[in-house]
């Protein structure tokens, strides 16, 4: 079966499970496709009881698809790119401290609270598991996933100041929690002793800045080249080239692609960039563009989400550890953005309730399960892969359901 096939096979599934979707069960379309692939596998299991044949079949697909390096080094920085085009620029100005806050010290923070709480619950557990460890998962679900985010969150509802706060955020913690991911990863890898902080911050800071710098130049290069010319056709390929050669680019010199397109996609999308480098005809075209992609990366994701159910150990004690990770990284969660919130609620006019909402509607997905995939089995990669599905499947079920009643009921009572 080669990848032509492959990729028919699951662009199919996604078309049809989007049908599904539409046409019975009226989700938004990223719970939608993840609950109804859930489904099939499990009634796929259910009937490899009789016939194996779809089971294999699904199992063949599945473990011939490298999803860490399908999601992360490809799909993340179209996602990205096309979401950050479609971010309100303004506002996001507006909300930039409290957004690089939330992205920076909120992933440390929770980090270091998620491993530690973790250490000692797995401890009581029964399951011996090293410290660096329980950090390293604290990275890799520390990030809130902007593709859930920004799927659902426009069907919530959510006042515009606050929507910006978790999408700005959702957007820029991607890159850093990938980042402090790796650094964390070498950590656990080469041992405390073969490391220096040097090492660590030059890590972080190539990563970092690199990344956004590049960001910089990829979108004036973009800026430049369609402002020179008034043709929609060749403007849109100006703008698939960009991601491309980018995210190239970002891998080859070790740079963060993801916040190099998030960089990238504010400033095309800029209301200045528009009206300046795009005529009517062309931006309608960008927008459509990229709305498609955005729907057909979405959709595919989401599939394989619910798909990767067939890599999993299935363990008692693994699926309870993942029960009880559910409520202490909420609670990380919570915690992590405290400080932050109680400093700028006053400067900015926080909606009420915010720390809530920001809590909810901080949605795990795919960039999560990816870098639970890139563990070693030294890192225990069966246990926190099974710990990070179950909350990815509660976070984008149950949380992505119920964010935009919660939106209402908080608008509703009026908190302060």
């Amino acid at each position: 079966m080669d990848y032509f096939l492959i990729t028919t096979i699951l662009v199919s599934f996604s078309a049809f499970f989007g049908y599904l979707n539409v046409r019975f069960l009226k989700l938004p379309n990223t719970i939608g496709l993840m609950l109804i692939t859930i489904l099939f596998t499990l009634g796929v299991f259910a009937l490899s009881y009789f016939d194996s044949t779809l089971l294999n079949a699904e199992r063949y697909i599945i473990t011939h698809i490298d999803f860490k390096t399908v999601l992360l080094d490809i799909m993340l920085s179209f996602l990205l790119f096309a979401g950050a085009l479609h971010t309100n620029f303004e506002q996001l100005r507006v909300q930039r401290w409290p957004v690089l806050i939330f992205s920076t010290f909120g992933v440390l923070i929770s980090t270091f609270l998620v491993g530690t709480v973790m250490y000692y619950v797995l401890q009581l557990l029964g399951l011996q598991i090293g410290y660096i460890y329980c950090l390293l998962f604290g990275a890799l679900i520390s990030p809130t996933d902007p593709i859930a985010v920004l799927g659902i969150l426009k069907k919530a509802g959510a006042p515009k100041k606050l929507e910006t706060k978790i999408v700005g955020e959702s957007l820029f913690n991607d890159g850093v929690g990938v980042v402090v991911f790796l650094t964390i990863f070498q950590i656990a890898s080469f041992g405390t002793e073969n490391i220096e902080v040097l090492e660590i911050v030059k890590l972080f800071g190539q990563e970092v800045i690199g990344g956004i710098g590049l960001g910089i130049i990829v979108g004036w290069i973009i800026y430049r080249l369609m402002k020179s010319i008034d043709d929609y056709d060749i403007e849109v390929i100006i703008t698939l080239a960009g991601v491309m050669l980018g995210t190239a680019v970002a891998h080859k010199f070790h740079l963060s692609a993801p916040l190099a397109m998030v960089t990238a996609g504010l400033i095309v999308g800029n209301d200045t960039v528009r009206g300046t480098a795009m005529s009517e005809v062309t931006e309608n075209y960008v927008d459509k563009f990229w709305e498609l992609i955005d729907i057909l990366l979405n959709t595919l994701l989401f599939v394989l989400i619910g798909m990767e159910m067939l890599v999993l150990a299935i363990d008692g004690q693994y699926i309870v550890a993942g029960l009880l990770a559910i409520p202490i990284v909420l609670a990380c969660r919570y915690l992590s953005l405290l400080g932050p919130i109680n400093f700028f609620k006053k400067r900015l006019n926080f909606v009420p309730k915010t720390n809530l909402i920001m809590t909810w509607g901080g949605l795990r997905g795919g960039i999560s399960i990816a870098l639970a995939l890139g563990l070693s089995d030294e890192m225990h990669r069966e246990l926190f892969l099974v710990i990070t599905y179950v909350i990815v499947v509660f976070s984008i079920l149950v949380q992505g359901l119920t964010i935009g009643k919660l939106v209402k009921w908080v608008q509703k009572k009026g908190f302060q």
